[in-house]
C-alpha cells in the first residue's frame, strides 16, 4: 500500500481562504480568538499527521525502510492477503475519521493545505479497494519477486552495514515464500472472477524468473550481501551470516521462486487473456477512469485526454520540421525518423562511454543550474547502470529517491540494455527529466522540507512530479545543452513520446487498440526504436493511466509560467518561479494553480 496521488485539488474558496481578508471591523475584532481557535486547530492537526505517518511506517515496513527509518527493516507483511488489506482499508477510515473530527474550519494556508490533501488522498485509498489489483499482482515492469532481488541484494534501500542490518534481512528474507503463496492464491481467484493479466506481459516474466533463479546460492544476486561483507565483522559473525544466507537461499528463496515461476508458466499462462485495456475487464471502464484521474488529478475523461494528445502530437511534429529544415535534410518526417534512428553516429560505442557521457551532462548542467534556480536540493546524487536482472524491461532512465537521513544518494538509473537503442540524441532531455533539475530536483526538495507532515514529503502526486520532470527537459538550452539540432530533436521526440502516451494509454484502455495498434501508431508518428515501441507498449498495458501524468503536469506548468511571464514582464525571475513550484512538495495541480496565482498577485504589489 501507498499513498495515491489525489483526483483533485483543493476547491477554488478553500485555496483562496489562504490569502482572504476581514470584511468587516466585527470580523477585525474577533480575529484574535478566532486565530487562537485555528492555531489550536493546527496543532491537533500537525500532532495527528505525525502519529498517523508513526503508524503508517508500522504498518508499512517496506515503505519506512524506503524513507530510511531502519526501525522495521525485519518485518514483512502479506500485503496481498485478506487480512491486511481488510486492516487497510480500516486503518486509513480510522484516521480519516480522526481528521474529519477535527475539521478544516478556520484553518489557511499550509495547515489548509496539509487537511485537504490528507482527507482526499484517504479518499482516494479508500476508493481504490473497490478494484481488484490484488487479483493481478505480477507484471513485467513490477512484482514482489523483483522488489524482493533489489532489497536483497545489497544495491537497494534495505541496508547491509551492520551485523544487525544482516540479521534484519534474514528475518524480512525468509517471509517472502509467504508472500509468493498468497499472490499464487491470488491470481488463481482472478482467473476464477475473470480478473488476469494479458499474455504479452506473463510471457515475459517467465524469463526474468528464470534469470534469478540459480542451483547455487552463491550464484545468485541475494549472495552480494556476502560477497560484499564488511571487514569489520568478527570471523564467528562472518562464518554465521554466510551459513545462514547459504540456507535461507537454498531452502526457501529459490524454491519459492521456483514455484511462482513453475505457476506462472504451468498453468497461468495458459488462463491470461488475449485483450489488453483495463476496460475489457469486469468494471473495467469505471477502474481506468478512476486511475486516469488519480494520475493526472485532474476530472479529465479518458476521451477528452485523447484529443489533447492528438492535438499535442500534431504541434510537436510541426517543430520537428524545423529541425529538419535547420539541417539540410530532404525527405519526409518518416525518412527523418528512420535516419535518427538507423544512422551509426547516434550511437554510443560501448557501455562505457554512455556513462561518460552522461557524468559530463551532470558537470556540464550544473554549471548553469545558479541561473535557473534558487533552491537546490542538498541530498547527494549519483548516475549507476541498470542491473543487468531487469534491464530488458526497464525504461531508459529511472530515478530513485535518497533516504530522508542523506546516507543514501538520489540515484539516476541509465539502461545500457541493447545499447544501439539508446542514441546520442536521446541523452541530454533524459539526464534533464530523471535526474537533474527533474525527478532529483522535484524529489529530494520535497523530502528535504522538515516543516511539512511526513505524509506530504513521501507522498506521489504523479502529474506535479512526472509533470516536473518533462517541464525540466524544457530548460535544456537554458541550461547550455540542445546546443546540437539533433539533441534539440531529441526533446521534441522526447516531449511528442510523451504526447503519444496519451493517445495510446487511452487508446488501449479505453477505445480497443490492441499492443500492435499501439507499437505501429508509435513507430509512424516519432523516431521510435523497436525495442522501445515494444517495451513502452507493455508498459501502458501493465500500468494503465501511469503515463498519462507525465504530458497533463508539463502543460500545466507551462501554462503558468507563460502566465506569469506575461503579468509579471520585468519583475519575473525565474529562479524564484522555480522555487515557487517546487518549495512545497508535490500537489495536485489545482493547488499549483491557485499557489502561483497568489506568488504572482504578491509580486505584483
Amino acid at each position: 500500500m501507498k499513498l495515491r496521488p489525489l483526483l483533485l485539488a483543493l476547491a477554488v474558496s478553500a485555496a483562496v481562504a489562504g490569502c482572504s481578508k476581514p470584511a468587516t471591523d466585527t470580523a477585525a475584532t474577533d480575529k484574535p480568538a478566532a486565530a487562537q481557535t485555528a492555531q489550536a486547530k493546527a496543532d491537533q492537526l500537525n500532532k495527528l499527521y505525525a502519529d498517523f505517518w508513526e503508524a503508517y511506517l508500522k504498518h508499512n515496513p517496506v515503505l519506512a525502510t524506503y524513507t530510511g527509518d531502519t526501525r522495521y527493516n525485519a518485518e514483512l507483511p502479506d500485503f496481498g492477503s485478506q487480512q491486511y488489506r481488510d486492516e487497510s482499508k480500516k486503518f486509513l477510515q480510522d484516521w480519516l475519521a480522526k481528521a474529519e473530527a477535527i475539521g478544516s474550519e478556520g484553518l489557511a494556508g499550509q495547515d489548509l493545505l496539509n487537511y485537504e490533501i490528507f482527507t482526499k488522498d484517504a479518499k482516494d485509498q479508500i476508493e481504490s479497494f473497490q478494484f481488484p489489483g490484488w487479483m493481478v499482482p505480477v507484471n513485467q515492469m513490477d512484482s514482489t519477486a523483483s522488489l524482493a532481488v533489489q532489497f536483497g541484494s545489497g544495491g537497494g534501500a534495505q541496508p547491509f552495514k551492520t551485523v544487525q542490518d544482516y540479521d534484519n534481512w534474514l528475518k524480512r528474507g525468509a517471509r517472502i515464500p509467504v508472500l509468493f503463496d498468497t499472490e499464487i492464491a491470488n491470481m488463481k481467484q482472478g482467473i476464477a472472477a475473470g480478473v488476469a493479466q494479458p499474455r504479452v506481459l506473463m510471457e515475459k516474466v517467465v524469463p526474468q524468473l528464470d534469470a534469478l533463479i540459480k542451483d547455487k546460492p552463491e550464484d545468485t544476486l541475494f549472495w552480494g550481501p556476502i560477497t560484499n561483507m564488511p571487514k569489520e565483522f568478527s570471523d564467528a559473525d562472518r562464518k554465521r551470516l554466510t551459513d545462514a544466507y547459504r540456507t535461507m537461499i537454498a531452502d526457501q528463496l529459490m524454491p519459492a521462486y521456483r514455484k511462482l515461476r513453475a505457476f506462472i508458466n504451468d498453468e497461468y499462462l495458459a488462463k491470461t487473456r488475449d485483450t489488453f485495456g483495463l476496460d475489457k475487464l469486469p468494471n473495467g471502464q469505471a477502474w481506468y477512469a478512476f486511475n486516469a484521474k488519480q494520475s493526472t488529478t485532474t476530472d479529465l475523461t479518458p476521451a477528452q485526454i485523447h484529443q489533447i494528445g492528438l492535438d499535442e502530437v500534431a504541434r510537436i511534429h510541426g517543430e520537428m520540421q524545423k529541425v529538419m529544415t535547420d539541417v539540410g535534410f530532404k525527405g519526409s518526417l518518416q525518412d527523418f525518423f528512420k535516419y535518427v534512428q538507423t544512422d551509426k553516429k547516434f550511437e554510443f560505442k560501448s557501455q562505457e562511454e554512455l556513462l561518460k557521457y552522461y557524468r559530463g551532462l551532470e558537470a556540464k548542467i550544473n554549471e548553469k543550474i545558479p541561473t535557473q534556480f534558487s533552491l537546490i536540493p542538498k541530498s547527494p546524487f549519483e548516475i549507476r547502470p541498470v542491473e543487468p536482472f531487469r534491464e530488458k524491461s526497464a525504461a531508459g532512465g529511472q530515478y530513485y529517491p535518497p533516504s530522508e537521513d542523506g546516507t543514501r544518494p538520489g540515484i539516476f538509473y541509465v539502461n545500457t540494455y541493447d545499447l544501439p537503442s539508446r542514441k546520442i540524441w536521446d541523452a541530454e532531455d533524459l539526464y534533464l527529466h530523471e535526474a537533474i533539475p527533474g525527478h532529483h530536483f522535484q524529489i529530494a526538495t520535497q523530502i528535504e522540507l522538515k516543516d511539512l507532515p511526513a505524509f506530504r514529503r513521501w507522498s506521489i502526486q504523479s502529474a506535479f512530479a512526472e509533470g516536473w520532470g518533462l517541464y525540466a527537459e524544457s530548460l535544456g538550452k537554458d541550461l547550455g545543452v540542445y546546443t546540437d539540432p539533433y539533441s534539440y530533436f531529441g526533446y521534441l521526440q522526447n516531449e511528442l513520446w510523451r504526447a503519444i502516451r496519451l493517445v495510446t494509454d487511452t487508446g488501449l484502455h479505453s477505445k480497443g487498440w490492441t499492443r500492435d495498434q499501439v507499437i505501429s501508431y508509435m513507430k509512424e508518428n516519432s523516431a521510435v526504436s523497436d525495442t522501445t515501441a515494444v517495451a513502452e507498449a507493455e508498459r501502458y498495458i501493465a500500468w494503465p493511466g501511469q503515463a498519462l501524468a507525465y504530458k497533463i503536469g508539463e502543460l500545466k506548468i507551462k501554462e503558468l509560467r507563460a502566465k506569469a511571464e506575461k503579468e509579471l514582464g520585468g519583475k519575473f525571475d525565474v529562479r524564484e518561479f522555480h522555487a515557487e513550484v517546487l518549495k512545497d512538495g508535490a500537489v495536485p495541480l489545482a493547488v499549483l494553480e491557485q499557489k502561483i496565482d497568489r506568488w504572482i498577485a504578491s509580486k505584483k504589489g
